[in-house]
């Protein structure tokens, strides 16, 4: 009889474990969506200044079709993403194409001192710092989660449970962003 008890007991542990273990598994599954969802939050905010600089622009440089072109495509592709390796390769050609529209912006002065062109233009510098900090936070989150569902034994229950491996928010390999700055004086 005491057998029977150590051995009820001894099931009821590790029905608890695995319990708490799942429950673990959904926590961190959840913590990875919290840090994509803030990710879209700053992308969303990005997309809607996108327009008021693009206009902002045009009233100074009507002839540069194609950049204003360029930019809107790549804007419409990177709200059409996906998933993360998606959306990074679509973030990483729509942060080319402002620089392009940026650049543009140099050749007019009167654009440049524009206090509206200005203003959004901080906005927009504020909300790419926003997007590397909640990258940067989303990273560290897929770090902790890929670990935990790859360590034993937690990745016997992941298997399971069906909560596999996912994939860091990273620049592409030849990003200008990956690249030292150069400085000249």
């Amino acid at each position: 009889m005491r057998t029977t008890y150590i051995i009820l007991f001894m099931i009821g542990l590790v029905i608890l474990w695995l319990i708490w273990m799942y429950n673990s598994l959904i926590r961190k599954r959840n913590r990875v969506d919290e840090a994509w969802s803030d990710i879209e939050v700053q992308l969303k905010r990005r997309y809607d200044l996108i327009p008021n600089v693009m206009e902002t622009v045009k009233g100074y440089a009507s002839h540069e079709q194609g950049v204003f072109q360029k930019v809107t495509e790549a804007r419409t592709q990177a709200m059409g993403a996906k998933n993360a390796h998606e959306q990074a390769a679509a973030e990483n050609v729509l942060s080319n194409t402002l620089k392009t529209l940026f650049a543009v912006a140099e050749n007019y002065p009167d654009l440049k001192a524009n206090a509206n062109f200005l203003d959004l233009q901080r906005e927009l510098a504020d909300t790419e710092n926003k997007i590397q900090s909640a990258r940067r936070f989303f990273n560290s989150t897929i770090l902790d989660y890929n670990s935990y569902i790859q360590s034993f034994p937690t990745n016997i229950m992941a298997s399971v449970f069906g909560f596999g491996k996912k994939e860091f928010f990273d620049l592409e390999d030849n990003h200008p962003a990956q690249e030292p700055v150069k400085v000249s004086f």
